[in-house]
């Protein structure tokens, strides 16, 4: 996701309203490695700017979406989270609290064989591993999988 600096100036030349809750929104999803849902977005954003409307958010989300600063995700977790890196990646969700962490995957990339695929184009690749945070697991960082075959 570019800047909020940037935003603003994109916004502005798209003819989309720039005001200071939009800001707000703007340096709250900067650099946020939280995948945001709305709901979380906005009880943020509320601690700072306690007017902020829900709708304004959402309206925000949708145009930063629309304008491909911000990736909409269903992982599951129960809301559309909002993930701002824009880096080619995926994610580990944990089962238990719902948290979402960005991980690099190079053999992702690679595609079955073309017979497989039986004329199918591939435009993007997601993978989404599911399991639990260290914390959630009590601090056992082993997989998942180990930790329940004990």
């Amino acid at each position: 996701m570019r800047s909020p600096a940037e935003l603003t100036e994109t916004f502005r030349s798209r003819g989309l309203r720039v005001t200071p809750q939009r800001q707000l929104l703007f340096r709250l999803l900067y650099d946020n490695g939280t995948h945001p849902s709305a709901e979380a977005l906005f009880a943020a954003a509320t601690e700072q700017m306690p007017g902020i409307s829900l709708r304004t958010v959402y309206q925000t989300l949708s145009d930063l979406s629309e304008l491909g600063e911000v990736h909409p995700l269903d992982l599951g977790t129960g809301a559309t989270r909002f993930d701002p890196n824009l880096v080619d990646h995926h994610h580990l969700v944990c089962e238990r609290c719902g948290d979402v962490r960005d991980v690099s995957l190079e053999s992702a990339a690679k595609l079955p064989p073309r017979e497989q695929l039986g004329g199918f184009r591939v435009a993007t690749t997601q993978v989404v591993f599911r399991g639990l945070c260290e914390v959630c697991a009590g601090g056992d960082s082993r997989p998942a999988e180990e930790s329940a075959h004990l």
